[in-house]
Order: C-alpha cells, then structure tokens, then sequence
C-alpha cells in the first residue's frame, strides 16, 4: 500500500467506519427508536460525499496497484448513485415510519450498499470488481425482505439471493477463465493481453463475465427476479433497486467492457446489441398486461436498460457519454414515479393497482398533471428530456454502423409508450372516479413536482450533465 492511497479513497472509508459506527449505536441505544435520526444523517453524510467527491476536480488516480481507479467516469457514476441513494432515503422515511418498517438497519444496509457500489464503478481489477459486487448485493438481499410479516417480502429476498448467487457463480466463472488465459486478474493487464487476436477461452471467459453483469443490470435473458423483487419489496425499497444499483451496475459494464476488453470492442459489441434488443422488447412487450404498477415499473426499468445497453454496444466515447447521459436522466424520471407510487394510499393504506388511477385528475389535477410529464419522458415524448436521453443513445448506436440497433429501439419505444399512455389515459379519462387519498407529505410533493420540472426545464442545457458526461467518457475510452 502507498502512502497516499488511503487519500483515493477517503469517502469510501467515511461512508464505511460511518455504517460501522451506526451499527454500534443501534445495537447499544433503543434500537429503532434512534432509525429516523440515522436515516436523515446517512442522506446528509451521501449528499456531503457527493459533494466531496465532485470538488475534487480532474485527474485520475489510483490505489492498491490499480485495483482502484479514481477518475472522472467514477466520479460521475458516484455523484448519481449518493444523489439518487439520499433521494430514495429522504422519500421513505415518512412511508417506512408510518407502516412500522423503519428498522435502524434499514439506512445502514443502503449506506453499505452505496460503499460496494462506489467501489463497483471504480474498479481496476476483477478482485476489486468482485468485492463491490458482492458487498452491494449482500446488503440488498437484506432490505428485499425487510418486511418480515408479508410472505411476498421474504419471497422477494430469497428469489434475489438464490438467483443473484447463481449471477455471482457465472461472473466468478468467467473471471476465472479471464485469470487463467491472461495470467492477471488487473484490467491493465487483460487489455495488453487481449489485443488483437484473442483465445476462444478468453472469449467464453468474456461472455461470462458479461452475463454475470446483465443479471445485475436486469438485462433480458437474465431478467426473471426483477418483477417479483419489484412487487414484493417495500415500495422505497423497489424505488431504491430502479435507480443506485442500477446506475452501479451500468457503470461496471462500462468499466469492464472498456478498461479490460476495449481492444476487442467487435467480440462484446454483438453480446451487448444482443442484450439491448431483448430487454427493449421484453420490457416494452411484458409491460403492456400488468396491473401492478410496481411490476410495470420492473419492466419499464427492463426496457430502459436496454436503450442504455444500445449507447455502450457503439463502443466509442460518445456511446459511454451517451449512456450515462441516459442513466442520470432515467433516476431524475424514476425518482419522480415512485415519489407518486409512494403517494398512492387509500384511507392511510398503500395502493399498488393501476385501475386505481381513473379519474384522479380530478381529484388531484397538480400531481397528475406531474405524473403525466413524467411518463411522457419516460416513454421519450419530445420535448421532454426523457426524448433527448433516447436521442443520443439512438444517434450513438448509428455512428457506431449499428443502424439496424437504432432502428429496433425505435420500434420497442414506440411499442413502450402504450403502457405509459394507458396511465395518463386512465387519469383523465377513467370510467370511474378514483377513492386515492388526495395530497402527500412535503417530501414525497417536492420530488414529484421537481423531478417534472427538470423533465420540462432541462431541455436547455440537460443542467451541465452532457459536459460532464463527456469528459467522463472521454477518461474511460482513450
């Protein structure tokens, strides 16, 4: 170890000695009784690490021989995850207090959650990279079935632990075959490795790796836990798993394809189009008969995937911008959504149905009228912003020759929107009037409404993001 690698990663050790700490005062306090003060420091400590980490400027360093990598595409990937991750806690207090959920392990696991996903997207070696994994999912398992009297909950967690240690198996497999036809488990080494003319055992070791991480980006084939986890979870807890994890997840993706395997970008590009294709369709396909608008959800966050699968099968730079520019604006929308699924309740009780929305613009013109942005960007309606995150995944994948890519997912978009107008048409044209209880906790109204403004007023300048994202690119792909 070098003296100043402690220094690389510094918010990573805060967030970590933090989680251990709180864990200690929970267990020698009045436990669940201190979970609300915990919840509300653990989002203040991820919005000062965020912070923290976007003051530190340009460059890129790294520590422990490059297991760690500190440059601009993780900044941009951390500064997401401990934005949406602050967001997600703020936004379940209220929902989680008043149904007796709020256990002081509860933001203590999401604190863990966010260190192993820190250290997903920074990630210099398939040790590291497997370590983040692993730390991010274990403490997910956990708060899947944090509602322990509800046999979906516990359905929920088991289903994500059985088939997340399945994903864990394929990628360890793969990372072995790696080692073995490289010699070296360091990124730096499997590129040199790995140029030109690679080995067909490389090769599965590669496809390997990759299906291990679809699962974690629920990508299609490897989508089947998402919605039963989505429908089972307590509702902030399925919020959490559409948003951090999945900007987590994509980052790796991008990491792994690039760092270790960005000399050969036409062995990967096709498993990545592949990938894209099948979760654009199955999302936009298996959507359309749901009436749980958590598992709806699941399948739009399928869908999603899919198009930010299209800007990183391009295999350039601006794919990589273009992704990421895709997946700040995909947590912007889905903080919004879930913001009003949390909302939902009839007489004090939480409503999950879909049928439960007709007529509620009349009830509640203001949210709807917010929902109604929402899911119009969600489903790429110009000029919302949500339109222009498709745009330049669409625009990558045609300069990257894969007009065909481009084409497909115009296609599942459009086939996409039907389940997201089918909403709206509900709101305003319902048979019946909806019995939803009309207003919402402060909170919950502050981020429906801001996340619709920022569909609306990003328009102008995406707020600084496409800068961003484009020198965060430009680090990864040289």
């Amino acid at each position: 170890m070098q003296p100043g690698d402690l220094s690389v990663i510094l918010p990573e050790i805060v967030l970590s000695v933090y989680a251990m700490g709180a864990l200690l005062i929970g267990v020698y306090t009045t436990k669940d009784k201190m979970a609300p003060l915990i919840l509300w420091i653990t989002a203040a400590l991820f919005v000062a690490s965020a912070f923290w980490i976007g003051a530190q400027g340009g460059g890129t360093d790294t520590a422990f021989g490059g297991m760690f990598v500190d440059d601009a595409f993780a900044r941009f990937a951390k500064i997401t995850i401990l934005l949406s991750a602050a967001a997600i806690l703020v936004m379940s207090e209220g929902y989680m207090t008043r149904r007796d959920l709020l256990r002081f392990e509860y933001p203590i696991l999401i604190a863990l959650a966010a260190v192993g996903m820190m250290m997903m997207v920074s990630a210099g070696d398939l040790i590291a990279l497997y370590m983040g994994l692993e730390l991010q999912s274990l403490s997910l398992y956990v708060v899947a079935s944090l509602r322990r009297d509800s046999v979906k909950s516990t359905e929920a967690g088991l289903k994500y632990f059985v088939l997340g240690a399945l994903s864990s198996g394929l990628l360890l497999y793969g990372a072995s075959l790696v080692y073995g036809f490289t010699g070296t488990t360091a990124f730096a080494g499997i590129i040199e490795a790995a140029q030109g003319e690679t080995s067909l055992g490389l090769l599965f070791g590669l496809a390997f790796v990759l299906a291990g991480l679809a699962f974690k980006v629920s990508a299609a084939p490897f989508h089947m836990w998402t919605p039963d986890v989505y429908e089972g979870s307590p509702t902030p807890v399925t919020a959490f798993f559409a948003t951090a994890p999945k900007v987590a997840a994509m980052g790796l993706f991008a990491r792994v394809v690039h760092d270790a395997f960005g000399g050969v970008v036409g062995d990967w590009q096709q498993i990545l189009a592949f990938l894209s294709v099948a979760s654009m369709f199955l999302g936009a396909v298996a959507a359309i008969g749901q009436t749980n608008i958590k598992r709806l959800m699941a399948y739009s966050s399928i869908a999603h995937m899919g198009y930010a699968l299209m800007g990183l099968a391009a295999g350039s730079a601006f794919g990589v911008q273009a992704m990421l520019v895709y997946m700040a604006i995909y947590v912007t929308m889905n903080i919004g959504t879930f913001a009003f699924i949390l909302a939902m309740e009839k007489d004090g009780q939480p409503v999950v149905e879909i049928a439960a929305l007709s007529q509620y613009s009349s009830r509640d013109p203001l949210k709807a009228l917010a929902l109604l942005v929402l899911l119009f960007s969600l489903a790429g309606v110009p000029p919302l912003v949500g339109f222009f995150g498709k745009y330049y995944v669409l625009l990558a994948a045609v300069e990257a020759g894969l007009v065909w890519l481009a084409v497909a997912g115009v296609i599942a978009s459009v086939i996409g929107a039907f389940y997201y107008l089918r909403i709206v048409y509900l709101m305003y044209f319902g048979a019946e009037e909806s019995e939803l209880d009309q207003g919402a906790s402060p909170v919950l109204w502050g981020a429906l409404v801001g996340s619709a403004a920022i569909m609306v007023l990003g328009v102008a300048n995406l707020f600084g993001i496409e800068a961003a994202a484009t020198a965060a690119a430009a680090t990864l792909v040289n």
